[in-house]
């Protein structure tokens, strides 16, 4: 990663990381001695770290990437000392110090209606409370896909691309007002909904975005490094030369 340029990596870790090596079932351990090896090697090449909390207890989303096998979301307020538990424990286990850190993320993608807000807020103090004591050097991280929605379907590559240069660019600076929080796009794809994109058709939308969510001012991450499918795997499309860093 570090040979292509990238500068850091978001890495998502599941609830039962605070429990390693013998987490409750149905989880498996050694997701640990994981997460230490990534600080080792991002020591030694020079990158930084974004711990990402991307499976709540309970389910914040009912995916099954929220460690949600049935479908159900429980994630709530009789759930907030127990995810505080899990951040405090990232935080005190030796990564809160650690050079390679830059953020530990609260939560992925908690989803409205069954996530209230007043839950969410509640947690979200009390979670930075367990590591920085107040809401300060706070990011807010916006995921954008440009997928999951009928309407993107319909559209060619061209019209995705006017979406980020104008809609996109402006629920981005909308995100933090000027002189208070950082933004972080932490997900997006070069992946296009409409049929018949080709590679090429989504290096172009890939650079859209980098034009666009390069004014994060707390930078961007994609989904993901490694992936099956050749448009959600950064790694190959930097090798094509579709995507420059």
């Amino acid at each position: 990663m570090a040979a292509n340029s990238l500068t850091a990596v978001r890495i998502p870790v599941g609830w039962w990381i605070a429990y390693d090596p013998a987490p409750p079932a149905p989880f498996v351990g050694g997701s640990l001695n994981a997460l230490d090896n990534a600080f080792t090697w991002a020591a030694k090449h020079g990158m930084k770290v974004i711990v990402d909390l991307h499976a709540a207890p309970g389910s914040q989303n009912g995916q099954f990437h929220s460690a949600s096998r049935d479908g159900f979301l429980e994630w709530g307020d009789s759930y907030i000392e127990e995810t505080v538990k899990v951040i405090d424990f990232l935080a005190a286990s030796g990564y809160g110090n650690h050079p390679a850190l830059v953020a530990i993320e609260l939560m992925n993608e908690p989803l409205t209606p069954g996530v209230k807000l007043e839950d969410l807020t509640k947690y979200y103090r009390l979670g930075y409370d367990a590591f920085v004591r107040g809401l300060s050097r706070v990011v807010i991280d916006v995921h954008y896909y440009n997928l999951f929605n009928q309407m993107f379907q319909q559209w060619n590559l061209q019209q995705n691309i006017d979406y980020i240069y104008n809609k996109r660019a402006s629920d981005l600076s909308n995100v933090t007002p000027e002189n208070s929080s950082l933004s972080f796009v932490g997900e997006w794809t070069s992946a296009l909904a409409f049929d018949g994109a080709t590679k090429e058709d989504s290096g172009k939308f890939a650079k859209a975005q980098q034009d666009v969510y390069g004014r994060a001012t707390f930078g961007w991450a994609y989904w993901s490094y490694r992936c099956k499918d050749d448009t959600w795997n950064l790694k190959r499309m930097i090798q094509d030369g579709l995507i420059k860093i």
